[in-house]
């Protein structure tokens, strides 16, 4: 009998967590792979490549960033971001996203100081 309430805990627990990488997934479509203003296909080893996940993206320019807290309206999504860059310095910050009707997205940090194109890479 206790053994079979532990499965049943652990059955509950486990579709909780799946559905809620779907959801995730759902309400932020932008995850994926990217190059950075040059078309993924075709693109050799030394372009920029930046990986969005439901937790996390990395980027070389941003460094490996923690995501604290998402929004979205609409197409655009603003992410409050923790990122560890170089040398283990941490900074906190806003960055923006658009998707665009070719599937790209527009991305720029919360001062418009870095703008970037991003084109999604096949999966």
């Amino acid at each position: 009998m206790f053994r079979a309430k532990v499965l049943s805990v652990v059955a509950v627990a486990a579709l909780a967590i799946v559905s809620t990488a779907l959801l995730a997934e759902d309400d932020f479509p932008i995850i994926g792979t990217y190059t950075e203003n040059v078309p993924c296909t075709g693109a050799d080893a030394s372009t920029v490549r930046v990986k969005i996940t439901a937790r996390d993206i990395d980027s070389p320019i941003l460094g490996l960033c923690t995501i604290l807290e998402r929004k979205r309206e609409g197409d655009k999504f603003s992410v409050h971001v923790e990122c560890k860059g170089p040398g283990g310095a941490t900074m906190m910050g806003d960055v923006n996203f658009t998707l665009r009707t070719d599937k790209t997205l527009d991305f720029a940090d919360q001062d418009n100081t870095y703008k970037a194109v991003l084109h999604k890479c096949p999966d």
